[in-house]
């Protein structure tokens, strides 16, 4: 078990969030903490069970500058005035999650998802985001490698629209444990692999920490991207030990083992310095009051990010 967990945020008492632990010791080779929450964007899944309307006055209420909207949270409604909503509460719309989910066994599906990846373009600009967040998918019992080349061709299908719509694409890499049906980019150094292939301004890369602290490249690979231009978005979250579901159990930050303002040292010393979203799946935090899960969350950046 990770150090940090012994004196980490400890998940709810009474139904709702608990204390929060005390401010991450600094060091060296770490950035100060953060001295306010401007650059502070919150995932509208993060509080998935607000309605984005709610959750945006919610946001906008405690100080929060920026928000990521969930495709899901835009169903059935307004995209346009969903856009004008965030904007006229003082925030800036960061990103669209998500796009992607290219491999499949057809030509015609693969068809498919290009044209549900162009109606993500079109919902981002229409919107107002200036990202559309990629989960990139995969195949199960088809070669990584097969999957990462229909990735590529789908990206690069897609790039003149969203060359035109003035709306980036970020490859987000996941963790190995989803490479079998979730995406076939797993590292960043993969992501790089098919941004210099495809070249192009429009596309670049999403750095989550909770799919990427492990990797023992990281730091170097987060470098090279800074360098080629392709560093878009970053994400912050906590790997709980132990984790009991791969998809809805994140932690919030300072709760588990991620090295996560080391890494945001990193991701700024690459010349990245826009919104910090964080991006948290958690039944076991969904459950708690939300209004006292977003002070937590406030608490937590400023505390470990």
């Amino acid at each position: 078990m990770c150090a940090s967990w012994r004196c980490s945020y400890n998940g709810c008492r009474n139904g709702n969030p608990a204390r929060r632990s005390l401010p991450s010791e600094p060091s060296p080779d770490m950035p100060p903490a953060p001295r306010d929450v401007s650059r502070l964007c919150i995932h509208t899944q993060t509080t998935r069970p607000w309605a984005v309307g709610e959750a945006v006055r919610r946001y906008a209420a405690a100080g929060v500058r920026g928000v990521t909207v969930w495709r899901e949270a835009l169903a059935g409604g307004d995209v346009g005035a969903t856009g004008r909503l965030i904007r006229d509460h003082g925030l800036s719309v960061v990103s669209l999650c998500r796009g992607g989910f290219f491999p499949a066994g057809t030509a015609g599906l693969r068809g498919k998802a290009i044209d549900e990846n162009r109606r993500c373009i079109d919902e981002a600009a229409a919107l107002g985001a200036p990202l559309l967040v990629l989960v990139c998918g995969a195949l199960p019992g088809q070669a990584l490698d097969e999957s990462r080349k229909q990735i590529a061709d789908g990206l690069a299908a897609l790039l003149p629209q969203a060359a035109a719509a003035r709306v980036k694409l970020a490859i987000e890499p996941l963790h190995p444990m989803y490479a079998g049906d979730r995406s076939a980019v797993n590292t960043m150094r993969q992501a790089r692999a098919i941004c210099q292939e495809l070249r192009s301004p429009w596309l670049g890369i999403a750095v989550d920490v909770y799919h990427t602290w492990w990797d023992d490249r990281l730091e170097e690979d987060v470098a090279a991207s800074g360098r080629e231009g392709t560093l878009f978005a970053f994400h912050v979250c906590d790997w709980r030990t132990p984790t009991v579901d791969l998809l809805e159990d994140r932690g919030l930050m300072g709760e588990g083992c991620i090295p996560i303002r080391k890494i945001r040292g990193w991701v700024e010393d690459a010349g990245f310095m826009g919104f910090i979203e964080v991006e948290i799946f958690s039944r076991r935090l969904w459950a708690t009051d939300q209004g006292q899960y977003l002070e937590a969350i406030k608490a937590a950046y400023l505390a470990h990010v």
